[in-house]
């Protein structure tokens, strides 16, 4: 991360991450309903508590606005020129979306251009991934006294819109996104935290996928197509989020 963001021209704070093994009482906290069928790992309850410590800076601080980026983040070559300016941000902003974790997601189509080549859409639909991502200094304590007495993964916290304290968020999408994990762009730092979700789910056999029936096919379908209707009429469009290119321009 510091050859990235030297190569960008940013200046950056390391925050140190949270260690689950040096910290087992935070395993011992309640967890979210959500999380009733397969349980945070201790790595994901420690993943929670790090960005907990970002949150705190921002919180605490003046500046209206904090990034926050994990250790695993390849960066846009226009990512510098972006956040070394607010001015852009949407006034009713909580959350900006800075990553893609290129899969389909669902925004308004209401387009706000923001210059340099971006716009932002608010959100429609969750986006997981929370390696790179805006943050209001009033969302910051509001996220902060959402995870006091218990755990969530941090992700779906932010961006799962399906939570009641996500549906109250203002967020908007970055496109194109100007960070990305390295397990999707350079292929050299896996996500180790991924791997160890999908274990779990094959252990609780969540991944097993079940043929369906003709009927069960024809169904879904026209539910898709349902839905599909629905957002068109709702001024929604499902994407997948591009990453801007991440190679200097000549």
């Amino acid at each position: 991360m510091t050859a990235e963001f030297a190569r960008i021209g940013v200046a950056f704070e390391r925050v140190a991450a949270i260690d689950a093994r040096e910290h087992p009482d935070l395993v011992l906290q309640p967890q979210h309903a959500m999380h009733a069928i397969r349980p945070l790992s201790g790595s994901e309850i420690a993943c929670l508590h790090s960005h907990r410590t970002c949150w705190t800076i921002i919180a605490q601080d003046e500046a209206p606005y904090g990034a926050v980026f994990e250790d695993d983040m390849v960066l846009s070559a226009k990512a510098g020129a972006l956040l070394a300016d607010t001015s852009w941000i949407p006034a009713d902003a909580d959350v900006v979306k800075l990553e893609t974790f290129f899969a389909k997601t669902m925004i308004q189509r209401r387009r706000i251009s923001v210059g340099r080549g971006f716009s932002v859409f608010r959100l429609s639909k969750s986006h997981v991934g929370a390696g790179g991502y805006l943050l209001s200094r009033q969302m910051a304590r509001h996220l902060l006294d959402a995870t006091a007495q218990v755990n969530v993964a941090v992700d779906e916290l932010i961006f799962d819109l399906a939570l009641p304290r996500s549906a109250r968020k203002t967020i908007y999408q970055l496109v194109p996104a100007v960070c990305a994990q390295d397990q999707f762009v350079g292929d050299r730092l896996p996500s180790l935290l991924e791997q160890e979700r999908e274990a779990a789910r094959v252990a609780s056999g969540l991944a097993v996928k079940r043929r369906k029936l003709t009927a069960q096919r024809i169904r879904k379908e026209a539910g898709r197509i349902l839905r599909w209707i629905i957002d068109f009429c709702r001024f929604r469009q499902h994407i997948v989020v591009p990453l801007d290119r991440t190679e200097a321009i000549d």
